[in-house]
């Protein structure tokens, strides 16, 4: 079994963490401190999101096995939560949506994105200068890319991707330096500098990658300068964020296997806080609302992060990779049965005593129950 870096753990739950906190900021006006803040980090942690799920991505391949769980872990839960997430929109918070599926619905972004991106990965990592056609193409496509499976973000990001898929472990650890460490913090700094000029120069719509120049109304050729300075600051913050994370593991680490968990269900949360009036009382209470947003952020994050809450949600989240698992099990503990039956004592005897014993799920406890009761009708 492969042994899990507590880097990139650390990194991604870091990173599903900052959505949260600013997906909750959206509560409040983005103005003033607010607004600052909300520019400074949208301008390298979505960047660095994808970044890091380029890197995770570098062992796809065409194969049957893959595409399976391309499939399973990406296009599935697509599917549940782009319904799920329309439902409590139209009959919770009263809104109209359109173009189901389609359009991916505010944070279902990601998982369209991430489905074409697969796809591409061996072409991408195969293709000389790669990196270098994945700038050209998100340069480009800001002249024609629209909203269909978020086309225009799947192409405006792909840099950060490809960046990540042609990153190696060798090149990675410079960032583990101390230099790396000094110059990272150097470049938070500068990023910092660069927000305040967001706003005269270009709008936070920018930071988003997800419109056309000309909705924007600018020109081509400024809008051609404006979005690659944005992934110089972009690619610039990331590299910044990776070497300044903690390579020491513990409770935050563990979380990083949750990450899909805590983005597909904190929007729930989000909505429903906007949908209950508090961006109404956010805007009248601008300091509370800032430090009530963001310590709201950081525990629900961590509560849906926590294995107690991830593994059940899990379930919903991956339910053919569920019923894989219990598949496997329930074969193997039967096979298990069989090759050591103990002849004195019938195989069901048997099976629901192995049942019992290994159970870790409430289905197991259910089904051992069941069998159990069946045992005793016998």
């Amino acid at each position: 079994m492969a042994v899990r870096d507590p880097w990139f753990d650390n990194a991604k739950i870091a990173l599903v963490t900052l959505v949260v906190v600013g997906h909750s900021w959206t509560l409040l006006p983005l103005s003033g401190t607010v607004g600052y803040l909300y520019d400074f980090l949208y301008a390298w942690h979505v960047p660095a999101f994808v970044l890091v799920t380029g890197y995770l991505s570098r062992g796809f391949t065409y194969t049957p096995e893959r595409m399976w769980q391309l499939v399973r872990t990406v296009a599935v839960p697509y599917l549940v939560f782009e319904c799920t997430i329309a439902l409590f929109r139209v009959y919770v918070g009263g809104e109209e949506l359109q173009d189901l599926f389609l359009d991916p619905h505010w944070p279902l972004w990601y998982l369209s994105a991430l489905f074409f991106w697969r796809l591409v990965t061996p072409l991408f990592k195969a293709l000389p200068g790669g990196y270098v056609v994945a700038v050209a193409v998100s340069i480009v496509a800001g002249l024609w890319a629209g909203d269909t499976f978020d086309l225009a973000r799947i192409c405006g990001l792909l840099p950060f991707f490809v960046l990540g898929l042609k990153a190696t472990p060798e090149r990675l650890e410079l960032l583990r330096s101390r230099p790396a460490q000094v110059a990272g913090a150097a470049v938070f700094v500068a990023i910092a500098s660069f927000t305040w000029l967001v706003d005269r120069y270009a709008a936070t719509e920018w930071l988003y990658y997800r419109a056309r120049y000309d909705e924007l109304d600018v020109t081509d050729t400024r809008a051609f300068l404006i979005r690659a300075v944005l992934l110089v600051v972009g690619t610039a913050g990331a590299l910044a964020f990776l070497a300044l994370v903690p390579r020491i593991g513990g409770w935050f680490t563990r979380m990083g296997a949750a990450t899909l968990v805590v983005y597909l269900f904190h929007g729930f949360a989000v909505k429903g806080a906007d949908y209950a009036g508090f961006d109404d009382w956010g805007a009248d209470h601008l300091g509370q609302g800032q430090v009530i947003t963001t310590g709201a952020a950081l525990a629900l994050s961590f509560f849906l992060a926590w294995h107690p809450v991830s593994s059940r949600l899990t379930e919903l989240v991956d339910p053919f990779g569920y019923a894989e698992r219990h598949a496997r099990h329930a074969v193997g503990v039967g096979m298990s049965v069989v090759a050591h039956e103990h002849h004195q004592t019938p195989v069901l005897h048997q099976l629901v005593d192995r049942l019992v014993d290994e159970r870790t799920e409430p289905a197991l406890d259910q089904l051992a129950q069941q069998l159990a009761d069946e045992r005793e009708k016998l």
